[in-house]
């Protein structure tokens, strides 16, 4: 019989280090009901085979080098999936938070979530924030849980908290909206991936994801695996960001960055 050890199952994520790896990536994962539709399993095998995924995942941004990871679990508009559904997410959730907890605090994992806890049963609830707190000051990967999470919804949180806090309107400024974000102090996210061939945002991260780089494939997210989101950082580091600018401008900023002043003495 073979033990997998935590050392061994590093080895095996081993990959070329990446020259340009995203600080954050966010990801969509979609296709956990068509995985296991195309398999003649209940759907709720899919949800399952996709929190083992997540697991793989994780340890791997921490393999890879990237340092934040937000993830799309729950969505506001999630609640109008048939309520045995719901309830079966919500299960999953706390089940993930009970096994992997302790586990993914001894790798360094700081557990935050963005979103709403309002209308979460309570003892989930509870479990979501003791995780928060538990994890808090680990430093290794920040993985931020989108759950129960919408992107308007959340603008509009930040409206709301922006007018409480009486700031006149001629001083909202982007800087602003971001103090006011569930991302509060965080970078944007780099680059947002999303599973199984479908090409839109779907409500996630529409603030903070104006200019991250967007990644698409057919992959089902429980068969989205290690090498799978090596590739995906590795087509990221090939990509060019302009943030608005021309060619030339970004020719002469890496220029410009690139001289490095000789020391005097």
């Amino acid at each position: 019989m073979t033990i997998i050890t935590r050392e061994s199952r590093r080895k095996s994520l081993s990959k070329p280090r990446l020259e340009k790896a995203p600080e954050h990536v966010a990801i969509i994962m979609d296709g956990n009901g068509r995985w296991a539709r195309q398999r003649g399993l209940p759907r709720s095998a899919g949800h399952r085979q996709g929190t083992e995924n997540l697991r793989r995942i994780v340890r791997a941004a921490v393999e890879f080098g990237v340092r934040i990871m937000t993830i799309y679990a729950f969505s506001t508009e999630n609640w109008s999936r048939p309520r045995r559904e719901v309830m079966l997410l919500m299960r999953i959730l706390e089940m993930v938070i009970d096994r992997e907890l302790q586990e993914l605090h001894e790798e360094g994992v700081q557990i935050r979530h963005i979103g709403e806890l309002d209308g979460i049963e309570g003892r989930l609830a509870r479990k979501v924030a003791e995780a928060c707190e538990y994890t808090r000051d680990n430093q290794r990967l920040i993985l931020n849980v989108a759950f129960n999470y919408g992107g308007r919804d959340e603008i509009v949180h930040a409206v709301q908290n922006i007018v409480r806090a009486g700031i006149a309107p001629e001083d909202i400024t982007e800087g602003t909206i971001n103090r006011y974000l569930y991302t509060s102090g965080l970078p944007d996210p780099d680059l947002i991936i999303r599973t199984s061939g479908e090409s839109r945002l779907s409500n996630f991260l529409i603030w903070q994801g104006a200019y991250s780089e967007i990644y698409t494939t057919e992959t089902y997210w429980p068969d989205f695996g290690p090498s799978a989101f090596y590739e995906a950082l590795v087509d990221y580091g090939n990509r060019r960001r302009r943030f608005g600018k021309t060619d030339d401008q970004i020719e002469a900023d890496v220029s410009k960055y690139a001289r490095v002043p000789e020391r005097t003495i």
